[in-house]
């Protein structure tokens, strides 16, 4: 293992649930397979044209609901949301929802936050979806009083986008100093902004193309991402979990069909899909192997697969988790 490589980590991404009864259900069964955390997601388009032409997943759950659910039916899962949109929640309200749960939750709270990516998402909410700059200008100053709000002082954030001030936040957080905080994105100044601030490190998926425009390979994507990170975080680089997902997961015994089917929705050519940073596909053993030489590599040692995968990868979370 190389110096910096933290144990492995594992999650699941949710999004749905036909009832109270089936998410208390699927949420104990997450924790009995033995993840560390549950994370849902901050997307609200229904089904219809908008969700159809933005490209994001079918979400019934709205998170902080569902994450306060999940609390009351589990005990050591931990849990957060994969990640809030800093421009879908008042950032007071935010951090004083974020500092409950992690009190509800006697400190299971990840916290996941970045500055938006979905300006189609953005457009059937009626929101304003800022240049990249501006919503990262956004997210550090969220980021600031989130960590003020869990600390002793009365807050007194100031800036262009967060006012607050005047008030103490509470209640106290179990998770000192602040619960973990997340933050995800896939470009230079976010990447680098994480490595200096973030617990927690959520690296986009890199594009399905064979190259991209400046001429990398997914692989070589990736590895520039880490290095953004890694770069920015300094010594601080073996304290992270760098985490990814894997956009298809096949667990299979015949992993040259489950290749081929992948590359029939993507249009790439199976050699390269068998590189690719977010694809999985095999036997679980190949695919702990495939994760580990992973690691190594991309630094990735936290890994969230989708809902529906949960229980098929569950002995590939036996396998792997802690090492």
């Amino acid at each position: 293992m190389a110096v910096d490589s933290r144990p492995f980590r594992f999650a699941i991404q949710a999004a749905n649930a036909s009832g109270s009864a089936d998410w208390r259900d699927f949420c104990c069964k997450v924790e009995d397979f033995g993840y560390s955390t549950l994370f849902l997601a901050d997307h609200y388009l229904g089904p219809g044209p908008a969700q159809r032409a933005a490209h994001t997943p079918r979400q019934d759950l709205a998170p902080i609901a569902a994450i306060a659910a999940a609390a009351a039916h589990t005990s050591t899962l931990r849990l957060g949301c994969r990640v809030f949109c800093i421009d879908y929640h008042v950032p007071a309200v935010l951090a004083k929802e974020a500092a409950t749960l992690d009190l509800l939750s006697d400190g299971r709270l990840e916290l996941g936050i970045g500055a938006g990516w979905s300006g189609l998402e953005y457009e059937a909410m009626g929101l304003t979806f800022e240049t990249p700059g501006r919503r990262i200008a956004k997210l550090k100053e969220v980021v600031a009083l989130i960590k003020a709000h869990c600390g002793p002082d009365e807050l007194a954030c100031t800036g262009e986008y967060v006012n607050v001030k005047g008030y103490k936040g509470t209640p106290d957080t179990v998770q000192r100093p602040h619960p973990p905080i997340m933050i995800g994105g896939g470009g230079k100044r976010v990447l680098t902004y994480a490595g200096r601030e973030a617990d927690i490190v959520s690296i986009n998926t890199v594009p399905f193309a064979q190259r991209t425009d400046e001429g990398l390979t997914p692989t070589e994507e990736a590895i520039r991402r880490y290095e953004y990170v890694r770069a920015a975080a300094g010594t601080r680089i073996g304290d992270l979990d760098i985490e990814s997902s894997p956009y298809f997961v096949s667990i299979a015994d015949d992993s040259e069909d489950a290749y081929r089917r992948i590359a029939a929705k993507t249009g790439m050519a199976i050699d390269v899909l068998r590189d690719h940073p977010n694809v999985l596909a095999g036997p679980a053993a190949a695919i702990a192997e495939t994760l580990q030489a992973r690691r190594e590599a991309l630094g990735v040692n936290y890994v969230t697969v989708q809902q529906s995968r949960a229980e098929r990868f569950a002995p590939i979370v036996a396998r792997l988790t802690g090492t």
